[in-house]
């Protein structure tokens, strides 16, 4: 027994001092000391011995035990500081690399900076899920059935639920109007809040035009709130958001969901109202519709239009990046183009 622990003593320094690295050293330590490892299998021809031997080896068991556990912590030191080392070819004196660093992209940025400025005027941030349904996205804001955004033409409807109507007919959300009313629904008026979020419409996609972009809608509804002051509140808004006065002008507009309705345009600030491709020309852009909701659309969300008015708006928010940096294609924010996206970084 004394010779096969010599045997392992001289067998288990070999295998330790030769681990070249932490994977080596740990398949050795396992090997030598593990439930299944050579001094482990000694152990158990212990009850074979002769009574009076059991003292002596047991305590030389331990003892080898006591080294292997030593020579196994000094070699993992010896090879974590070498694998620490500098290599000997490497020159400190060539400058580094610069890491790549990434970004918010703009469109996120510029829904951040909105969440901001809304917020400090008294609004809440509402988010609702992309997937809505003909009740919230038409029924309930006034559309009349034969409309023809209905149709597949403009709306994705989801293939298993596009069938029926009502709540139980399923699409991708064609606008954010909705949440509007599901809101309402389930808090208690005066409200004040925005809701941004990611639309879908089956659109030719070109300069102007995306299937997928991103709306950015505000509703005020309260007892008493003047037009003149949604007007006053967009042109503070978008104030806020260039850093500058922005041309703001109101055109009589119709929809289903608004009584009055208005389209809200802005100055196209890629050429400065000049005219350009992204503002066909005229020197303004819509950014945005607006009015104060329709009665029908109160009641649908089960407030007295007798009682609360208010104000809404729906902005575009891929325009209004697209004004912000002078971008003249919508399509480049969707292109994951490096070379596009990390101008904005």
């Amino acid at each position: 027994m004394k010779e096969k622990l010599n045997t392992l003593l001289t067998e288990g320094i070999k295998r330790i001092t030769e681990s070249k690295n932490e994977s080596e050293l740990q398949k050795t330590k396992t090997e030598l000391l593990g439930k299944q490892g050579s001094l482990t299998e000694i152990l158990k021809e212990m009850p074979r011995l002769d009574v009076s031997l059991r003292p002596e080896i047991g305590s030389l068991v331990n003892r080898l035990k006591d080294k292997f556990t030593e020579l196994i912590d000094s070699r993992r030191e010896e090879i974590k500081i070498k694998e620490s080392e500098i290599s000997p070819y490497f020159d400190c004196t060539v400058p580094g690399i610069k890491p790549i660093s990434g970004g918010l992209h703009p469109i996120t940025q510029m829904c951040y900076d909105l969440n901001d400025a809304f917020r400090s005027m008294g609004f809440e941030v509402f988010q609702e899920n992309e997937i809505s349904s003909e009740l919230y996205a038409f029924d309930n804001l006034n559309f009349p059935p034969d409309h023809p955004a209905r149709e597949s033409m403009d709306t994705y409807w989801l293939k298993g639920h596009d069938t029926g109507s009502g709540g139980s007919r399923l699409c991708l959300r064609p606008h954010l109007t909705g949440g509007s009313v599901r809101y309402m629904q389930t808090h208690k008026p005066p409200y004040r809040f925005v809701y941004p979020g990611r639309v879908f419409r089956n659109e030719t996609t070109d300069a102007r035009h995306e299937r997928a972009f991103f709306q950015y809608e505000a509703l005020i509804v309260q007892e008493d709130f003047t037009f003149s002051s949604g007007k006053v509140m967009i042109k503070s808004i978008l104030s806020k958001v260039f850093g500058k006065d922005v041309p703001v002008r109101m055109r009589q507009g119709f929809f289903p969901f608004v009584e009055p309705g208005f389209e809200i345009d802005m100055g196209c600030l890629v050429c400065g109202g000049k005219g350009c491709s992204v503002c066909k020309n005229v020197g303004w852009i819509e950014i945005m519709p607006g009015g104060t909701p329709h009665p029908n659309v109160l009641l649908a969300a089960g407030v007295d239009p007798e009682i609360y008015t208010g104000f809404y708006v729906n902005i575009g928010l891929d325009r209004l990046v697209m004004m912000r940096y002078g971008v003249d294609d919508v399509r480049l924010f969707n292109s994951a183009d490096l070379r596009f996206l990390s101008q904005f970084n």
